[in-house]
């Protein structure tokens, strides 16, 4: 996936602006970015705040560690279990 040239907390920065009552084709053009990128992140981040989505991206790192725990316990079992399984 291509990585973004702005950072969650640059995107909530100019989703802020249109809060503020600018409109999107100004905003669209003092960033540079297209008309549809910023309906895309106001599609992804809504009305959040620098600090949420602070938040979130530990949140999801948290999830995506505890994911691999899972998958590794899971592995774990499974070997244990055809091991248990064979005759000797």
């Amino acid at each position: 996936m291509k990585k973004s040239r702005f950072s969650d907390e640059q995107v909530t920065r100019v989703l802020g602006e249109l809060d503020k009552g600018a409109s999107v084709a100004d905003v669209s053009r003092r960033h540079n970015v297209s008309t549809h990128t910023i309906y895309q992140w106001r599609k992804k981040f809504g009305s959040m705040q620098a600090t949420d989505v602070r938040k979130m991206r530990q949140m999801t790192e948290e999830i995506s560690k505890l994911k691999r725990i899972v998958a590794d316990q899971a592995m774990d079992l499974l070997v244990a279990k055809d091991l248990l399984s064979k005759n000797f």
